[in-house]
């Protein structure tokens, strides 16, 4: 937590006021006259290029009356006052200390023990903060318009003596040369499946014919042979341009970025060929067909003449989060953090501000939603942390409620600003940018195992690739994703035109349907389990269709049956609509519907099941208006198998017998002529 400016002022405005009220406690005429232009030496004697106050020249003439002097405690007051302005926590601490000294009396409303105990806390003196801050409070003149500052100072000094004596494991390890450089490297961002870092690097640059930096786009490949990235390179020059681009948000599928520019001087241009709508935007850029296309305004209602800044969406491409400043009537900017959707228009909706249980008075920063959907990292300065800003976790219920945010806890945080926190996809790895020694210069990017108790949802990913099963052609297929508890649709859309792929994020403890249809070609369907925690792993899944021609067998690998039975269970319900409506699609298409069993058990009583099987679909499908004469069934036992019992008996591990006997056990249908 950072106590805004504007207090200091206020304290800046008493001081004048109890000045021109009340003598001076020294009776030096030359310490008063020192004192006294010190004093408006920062508004007089600004800087004529920047208009900065000259804090500097008022501290000089301050140590001037002091040494007249070394019991004018206002003196030392006004100084430390100067020096926070400075941000030297330290030597206004010393002087705030020294005021006391000389006369402890002097702060009738306890103001100079707040602003001690400011500073304390800045430079992470929290033992003495919180006994400093404690005086405070017991004063029975404290200043009213500080004691609600004063008890989060306490609750921040008293959290970080807890945080400090329960310290979380904290190993941070440099990412590598690949991505690591002497420029600044940042704000890193992760495609779901880990294969893609994309990150920021601050270059030096000549703008309008002076030396400057700027910001672009590097992309790091991930190759677990080597066990480390690859070295990173410059996204294409339709991205990165000579002006900034910055903080950038890849889709879980790698195929979407959304990154923030800002306007030059003018407050028009934002970079080659780019237009919006005042200071900071959002743009967006995607891939299509292997290019990344010209990055354009986000479309929709985003964009504001406000600051907009630091996207993270969601990894399935739905939601998007960022960083909104809004400049107040008094010249202060307050960012905060909101979230928007994505529209069937293809636009993104008006953003509502996140509840005040995320945001608060002071800034928040720096946001990720982590690919679970449900867990919100993010920075701020305004809830209860060890100084600067902290990195905090919140997660959403079930009715879209965010949870009290909980600190990430020392040493992640520490009294200096924490922010740029990425958290991988299986909630174990976290990335960030720090300029700690031991670097390759500047900012570098580092990893580090997160505790368990600050991960989000276990979540893995499913990589689809769609093509033609004969020509092996990549198509822009139809797919949907069903958790097979609930029915409900988690996902419904087209593979890749480029590539025949999707990529996306699935939490643990669920099960899947897969679907995929395509006009010319026969239905392609498959399930697979993330139940069990301890066998789930990341889905990478051929899915090849059968042009309609073909004769051979479909499978309908999501019809199930309870053991021993012929009774469809509700989850079969997705597939079995699916075919129905592929029929009704292709109304001249007759097909023969099969069961099969595997070789286990008696044969004559599996041909009974298969056939009984086979029933229970025709009979589906005639109840959703498919035309008898167009159906037949037919069991077929363990006459078929897909794995020979020679194969099979071939295979040692238990867990590939049964999963080719699994195979063997399934409901399929044929193009009859």
């Amino acid at each position: 937590m950072r106590l805004n400016h504007f207090l200091f002022f206020f304290f800046f405005l008493s001081l004048q006021t109890v000045f021109a009220q009340f003598p001076y406690s020294t009776s030096s005429k030359k310490a008063i006259k020192l004192f006294e232009k010190g004093q408006k030496a920062p508004t007089e004697l600004r800087n004529p290029q920047t208009g900065a106050p000259n804090y500097q020249e008022g501290i000089l003439l301050l140590n001037a009356a002091i040494d007249k002097d070394p019991n004018f405690w206002e003196a030392y007051l006004l100084k430390a006052e100067f020096l926070e302005y400075q941000r030297k926590y330290a030597d206004a601490a010393f002087c705030y200390k020294k005021a006391l000294e000389i006369d402890p009396t002097h702060s009738i409303g306890g103001s100079t023990h707040f602003f001690l105990a400011v500073c304390q806390l800045t430079i992470g003196d929290y033992k003495d903060a919180l006994q400093t801050i404690n005086i405070f409070l017991r004063n029975p003149n404290a200043n009213e318009k500080l004691q609600g500052q004063a008890y989060q100072i306490k609750a921040c000094a008293e959290f970080s003596i807890a945080a400090i004596q329960n310290a979380k494991p904290f190993e941070p390890k440099n990412a590598g040369e690949g991505i690591n450089t002497a420029f600044a490297e940042y704000y890193p961002t992760l495609t779901v499946d880990g294969s893609q870092l994309l990150f920021t690097r601050r270059l030096p640059s000549i703008q309008d014919g002076h030396k400057d930096e700027q910001e672009d786009f590097y992309v790091s490949s991930y190759d677990p042979k080597a066990n480390s990235w690859t070295s990173a390179k410059p996204m294409p020059s339709n991205i990165n341009t000579t002006w900034n681009e910055g903080a950038p948000t890849i889709s879980g599928d790698g195929k979407t970025i959304i990154f923030v520019a800002c306007t030059d001087p003018s407050g028009v241009n934002y970079g080659a060929n780019r237009t919006g709508k005042g200071s900071c935007d959002l743009f967006i850029t995607e891939k299509i067909n292997g290019r990344w296309t010209t990055p354009s305004n986000l479309p929709g209602a985003v964009n504001t003449t406000n600051w907009e800044t630091q996207p993270s969406l969601s990894a399935d491409g739905q939601t998007l989060y960022f960083i909104r400043a809004v400049r107040s009537k008094e010249g202060r900017s307050n960012s905060d953090i909101y979230v928007a959707h994505l529209l069937a228009s293809g636009k993104w909706s008006e953003a509502e501000r996140l509840p005040n249980v995320i945001n608060t008075a002071s800034n928040e920063e720096s946001v990720q939603i982590h690919p679970d959907g449900k867990t919100l990292y993010f920075a701020s300065r305004g809830h209860i942390g060890l100084g600067g800003s902290d990195l905090f976790m919140s997660k959403q219920d079930a009715q879209g409620n965010w949870s009290k945010p909980i600190n990430l806890g020392y040493p992640i945080n520490t009294r200096f600003d924490e922010n740029s926190l990425l958290v991988s996809a299986q909630g174990d790895i976290a990335f960030f940018a720090s300029d700690r020694q031991g670097g390759y210069g500047n900012l570098d990017i580092y990893w580090f195992e997160l505790p368990k108790e600050l991960q989000a949802v276990q979540t893995f990913y499913f990589e689809g690739t769609a093509f033609d099963a004969v020509s092996m052609a990549k198509l822009p297929a139809h797919i949907q994703l069903t958790d097979l508890a609930n029915g409900q649709l988690v996902f419904d859309g087209l593979a890749d035109a480029y590539d025949g792929k999707i990529t996306l994020p699935l939490p643990v403890n669920h099960s899947y349907a897969v679907l995929v249809n395509h006009q010319g070609y026969h239905p392609f369907s498959l399930n697979f389990d993330f139940t069990n925690l301890e066998t789930a792993q990341s889905y990478k899944l051929d899915m090849p269709l059968n042009p309609l021609a073909s004769t051979a067998e479909n499978i309908l690998n999501n019809v199930f049956f309870d053991l021993g039975k012929a009774t469809l269970r509700p989850e079969s319900k997705v597939e079995l609509l699916n075919l129905s409506s592929y029929l009704k699609m292709h109304p001249k298409l007759k097909i023969e519907i099969q069961g099969h069993t595997d070789s286990q058990g008696d044969a004559a009583k599996n041909l009974v099941l298969s056939d009984a099987r086979s029933k229970a679909v025709y009979q589906f499908l005639i109840q959703e208006g498919i035309d008898p004469a167009r159906l037949s069934f037919k069991g077929y036992g363990s006459s078929q198998p897909i794995v020979s019992d020679t194969a099979i008996a071939q295979l040692a591990n238990p867990a590939d017998i049964a999963a080719a006997h699994q195979k063997n056990r399934r409901t399929s249908y044929k193009i009859l002529p």
